[in-house]
């Protein structure tokens, strides 16, 4: 695989867009050997921003491909703007690297939403003016396009190929073979996804004294006709059970169609197996050391959950009797009638669990994402205009959403600083707002778990650093610099 520096990169800019003329350029650190894109960001002598993503494998080279030509379909009919491809440049090695402008914006941390937010409101009517969408338009773009048994027969095949590397528990394949192989679950109808919400995919307004709003929806290389469940996974996952509760509500009102009852079941599975993918994904790329830490994480989730089912066991068998009468108290119950009534007056009380609290942190702050804003990053940017999601309709009447259990943990690594963002990061520099500039993330989202009265908790255990795109960038100036690592860019096409 071919790596650039980012002044090579800002050449690729350059030509990739006419007028462009780079005055700096920031690069990001590699992230290991399953890093999709190298990406920088770029500004010119006209202070426009930009940014730059190069594939480095075929596999993400068809995926810039895909996700671009979605783009432009979607730009038309969306009320928010998404990060559309402003020029296109040819790589000696194949394919071709993408440049677009730099969508400014705030992140957010999916943990800190509140219940009744406008924020809350706006991610479920966002995520359901997606799902309402015309699936011809996804068709037209060249994406993946499944139904719901089509869907379900890829996710075993998925389990199957990482049950064969030895690394995944038994406990954890017969847990999710059992839901997969549930037909009942996978009754529902495949719709528009995004494919990578989270934390680092998500824009809001800038915090400017009113109630911030979802701005934008970012990272969109996943994006396919498939289990609307896929967007709801992280939010499952990561967000207070009140807060869940707000935007399934918001969501299940803007849906044109009703939600199915299986829809939150569904997307904790999702949530569970993404570990599996990333692990996966380190398979693939050779990356052993990112496999084995990935191993290490699902065995923890294994441990929990089997300690989740046997608390849950324990309580439902324990007994609570009456408490006896008072000496003395006189009764008109005859004693054999009271000796009979004595016998059946036991009853159960199901006491509920504590929640574990050695689940990590699942959110890391400030974090980013992108695309053709698809990969991660963490930056600061200048406010952007504020951009509605598609109004509500009429009203109607209230739609049943299903009822919101705790998030289902789910560890995966996690950098050693709140500022790191997930690979192959799109987001930019700080600027003059202080606003933060997302995009989306290749990896996995990380674990978070909630206490017994559903306030988050994280785990002070140690997480083993995965080093982050973001962690340093360097900005360079590019006036006088002579001798340095600038390929000159290939013939465009």
């Amino acid at each position: 695989m071919t790596s650039r520096g980012p002044l090579a990169l800002a050449a690729l800019a350059s030509a990739a867009v006419p007028g462009l003329d780079p005055s700096s350029v920031e690069g990001v650190v590699g992230s290991g050997p399953s890093r999709s894109f190298e990406v920088a960001f770029v500004q010119d002598h006209e202070h426009r921003r930009w940014v730059i993503r190069c594939p480095r494998t075929p596999a993400a080279s068809a995926r810039l491909e895909q996700s671009a030509a979605l783009l432009a379909l979607l730009t038309r009919r969306l009320t928010m703007p998404v990060p559309v491809v402003k020029g296109w440049v040819a790589l000696p090695e194949g394919g071709r690297a993408a440049v677009h402008a730099y969508l400014t914006g705030r992140a957010i941390d999916l943990a800190s939403i509140a219940p009744g937010s406008s924020l809350a409101v706006g991610l479920g009517r966002a995520l359901a003016h997606l799902h309402n969408l015309d699936r011809r338009i996804y068709e037209e773009a060249g994406v993946p396009v499944y139904e719901a048994e089509a869907y379900r027969t890829r996710r075993l095949a998925e389990l199957d190929r990482a049950a064969a590397t030895g690394r995944v528990p038994t406990g954890l394949l017969t847990r999710w073979e059992h839901t997969l192989e549930d037909v009942s679950l996978w009754r529902f109808t495949t719709t528009p996804t995004h494919g990578g919400i989270g934390s680092s995919t998500i824009l809001a307004t800038p915090d400017d004294g009113e109630d911030p709003d979802v701005k934008s929806l970012l990272g969109w290389e996943s994006a396919q006709v498939a289990d609307p469940a896929d967007d709801l996974a992280a939010l499952v996952g990561e967000l207070h059970p009140d807060s869940l509760d707000t935007v399934l509500e918001a969501y299940a009102h803007a849906r044109s169609d009703r939600p199915d009852q299986h829809l939150q079941e569904r997307a904790r599975l999702v949530h569970q197996m993404q570990l599996v993918r990333t692990m996966m994904s380190a398979v693939a790329a050779g990356d052993d050391e990112g496999a084995e830490e990935h191993a290490r994480q699902l065995r923890r989730l294994d441990d929990r959950l089997a300690r989740e089912d046997e608390e849950h066991a324990a309580a439902a068998k324990r007994v609570v009797r009456p408490a006896a009468p008072a000496a003395g108290a006189a009764s008109d119950t005859p004693p054999e009638a009271a000796a009979d009534a004595d016998k059946g007056s036991s009853v159960e009380a199901v006491e509920a669990p504590s929640r574990d609290a050695d689940a990590t942190d699942s959110s890391p702050r400030d974090a980013a994402s992108g695309a053709d804003q698809t990969a991660g990053g963490e930056g600061h940017t200048v406010a952007g205009q504020d951009q509605t999601l598609a109004a509500d309709g009429d009203e109607e009447a209230a739609v049943e959403v299903e009822a919101t259990g705790a998030p289902t943990p789910v560890e995966v690594p996690a950098s050693n600083t709140s500022h790191a963002a997930p690979k192959d990061s799109d987001a930019g520099p700080a600027s003059a707002s202080g606003d933060t500039m997302t995009r989306a993330s290749d990896s996995a989202t990380t674990d978070l778990t909630s206490s017994s009265d559903g306030s988050p908790t994280t785990d002070t255990a140690p997480v083993p650093h995965l080093v982050r795109d973001h962690e340093t960038a360097e900005i360079v100036p590019l006036t006088g610099d002579e001798g340095d690592d600038v390929l000159p860019p290939s013939p465009r096409r």
